[in-house]
């Protein structure tokens, strides 16, 4: 049971939440270390940096991460794809808005999806407007909006984000991946100095679960890279995409100026659409892959780096 559905956990664990946020917001590098010692039982090394984790941290707390925040604005990162020249895989946008209470639901198509431009777990898919209760929808994404995303994970470019609502076309499961997964696959593609060298997958999405593998450039699938557990689960081997160099390029493009950043893209029908650019994937504090892939990628991402 999480702590959302547990009302007196959720109390008890209120002044803890505070608190954390209230370090993250001032002190984000010692909220971070406190973290990192907690999950992983170690002092996380900023000034040697070496693991994947450690880097990504390193380049978060210690370096210039304007760009960042802009690119992990998921309505700014838009202008970014089209500096890019790739206008062509934007998910279509009907809306923008600051406060819930400005949602035009009346503009909107029949279907849609909801979500903040600096939150994460914050969606909201809404498959016909006509059957939702737009007063419960209001609600929620406020106070989804209103949530400082980065303060609990001492992300200081997701806390320098302009709070906004955006609605976006729903993308829906073409034939061919339906036979491997009940919802979207999401190719994430990890990028090290401007180069795509490994793809995690995550299929099968349910509420507290997906199956998710990682693979290799050569689409070589290695489930000894992941730590498996509740959440994530061991997917089956997926076929690669027919238009997989095409993903890879256009990761590729918008990865280039950055020592290492993950590159989220969808493939329907054979078309790619973009999802996100994300330079702290799990605050940094990714427990779902082994030491030795930490290690592995770690060793490919040079901190000099300079696109």
């Amino acid at each position: 049971m999480g702590i959302k559905s547990n009302p007196i956990l959720s109390v008890l664990l209120r002044p803890v939440i505070w608190t954390a946020a209230f370090v993250g917001r001032h002190w984000p590098e010692t909220l971070v270390k406190i973290r990192y010692f907690v999950r992983f039982k170690k002092r996380l090394n900023l000034n040697h940096p070496q693991t994947l984790n450690e880097k990504i941290l390193y380049l978060s707390l210690r370096t210039d991460t304007t760009e960042w925040t802009r690119l992990a604005d998921k309505y700014r990162v838009r202008e970014y794809i089209k500096e890019c020249g790739l206008d062509e895989i934007l998910v279509p946008l009907y809306g923008y808005w600051h406060s819930a209470d400005e949602i035009d639901f009346e503009a909107l198509p029949q279907s849609f999806v909801l979500k903040t431009v600096q939150g994460s777990g914050d969606i909201i898919l809404v498959k016909d407007k006509i059957r939702i209760d737009k007063n419960v929808v209001r609600r929620k994404m406020q106070r989804a909006v209103t949530t400082n995303y980065g303060e609990l994970e001492g992300g200081k470019h997701y806390m320098r984000i302009e709070p906004a609502i955006i609605a976006e076309g729903m993308l829906t499961n073409d034939a061919v991946s339906q036979r491997y997964s009940s919802s979207l696959i999401d190719y994430k593609i990890w990028c090290f100095n401007g180069r795509a060298h490994y793809i995690m997958t995550c299929a099968n999405r349910e509420a507290k679960h997906f199956d998710m593998l990682t693979y290799d450039r050569a689409w070589r699938a290695h489930p000894e890279y992941s730590i498996f557990n509740d959440c994530y689960w061991c997917g089956a081997t997926l076929p690669m995409p027919e238009n997989y160099e095409e993903m890879i390029a256009i990761a590729e493009k918008l990865a280039k100026p950055f020592p290492v950043v993950r590159v989220d893209v969808y493939n329907v029908g054979g078309k790619i659409y973009f999802g996100e650019m994300t330079f702290t994937s799990l605050g940094g504090l990714m427990d779902y892959y082994t030491e030795e892939f930490q290690q592995l990628a770690g060793d490919l991402i040079d901190l000099n780096y300079k696109g």
